[in-house]
C-alpha cells in the first residue's frame, strides 16, 4: 500500500511539473519519455516507444494513475511470468502475436554500436538475428511466438531482454 502510495505521488508531482495538454489525465509521450531516461537511463527511442505502448493500456496516448502504477508493478517487481509477457509485447512490434525476423532485426540495429571499420553493419545483425532465431524459434517458423519467447527465456534467463533494454536495471 504504501508503495503504491509513493507511485501515486510520484505521478502528480510529475504531472504537475507537466506542461501538457494531457496534465490533467496523465502523462504523454515524451514526459514519459524523459522519465524513463531520467529514472532509468533508457536512450532507445524505439524502446522506449514500445514501453510507452506497452503501458498504454487503453490505447489513449496518455499515460493513466493506473497504468503508471500497473506498469510499474511490472517494470520493477514484476514476476518471471509478468516480465515474460512484458518484454515479449515491448518487442513485437506491430502487435501480431510474433516478433517476426524483420522486427528483431529493427530492434537489434538500434540497440548495437555501429564499428566504423565495418563494410556492412547490418550483416552482422542478420547473423544475430540467424542465431536468435536458432536458439529461440522451438516450432521452426522463422518467427517467435510468445510460447517460443517463453521457453527460451525459461531455459536461459538471459534472453528475455535479448532484443533491447526494456526493464531497469538492477540499482
Amino acid at each position: 500500500k504504501g508503495e503504491v502510495e509513493c507511485l501515486i505521488k510520484l505521478f502528480d508531482t510529475l504531472v504537475a511539473e507537466s506542461s501538457s495538454r494531457f496534465a490533467a489525465a496523465g502523462f504523454d509521450r515524451n514526459m514519459f519519455r524523459d522519465t524513463l531516461h531520467s529514472a532509468f537511463g533508457m536512450t532507445d527511442d524505439m524502446i522506449m516507444d514500445r514501453v510507452f505502448r506497452t503501458f498504454d493500456r487503453d490505447n489513449d496516448s496518455c499515460i493513466s494513475v493506473v497504468e503508471w502504477v500497473e506498469g510499474l508493478s511490472v517494470f520493477l517487481r514484476g514476476t518471471l511470468e509478468e516480465r515474460i509477457k512484458y518484454c515479449f509485447e515491448v518487442y513485437d512490434l506491430n502487435g501480431d502475436g510474433y516478433i517476426s525476423r524483420e522486427e528483431m532485426f529493427q530492434m537489434l540495429k538500434n540497440s548495437l554500436l555501429k564499428q566504423p571499420s565495418e563494410e556492412d553493419p547490418d550483416e552482422g545483425i542478420k547473423d544475430l538475428v540467424d542465431i536468435a532465431l536458432k536458439k529461440m524459434d522451438y516450432d521452426h517458423d522463422g518467427k517467435l511466438s510468445f510460447m517460443d519467447f517463453e521457453k527460451a527465456v525459461r531455459d536461459e534467463n538471459l534472453l528475455l531482454e535479448a532484443f533491447g533494454p526494456c526493464l531497469p536495471d538492477i540499482k
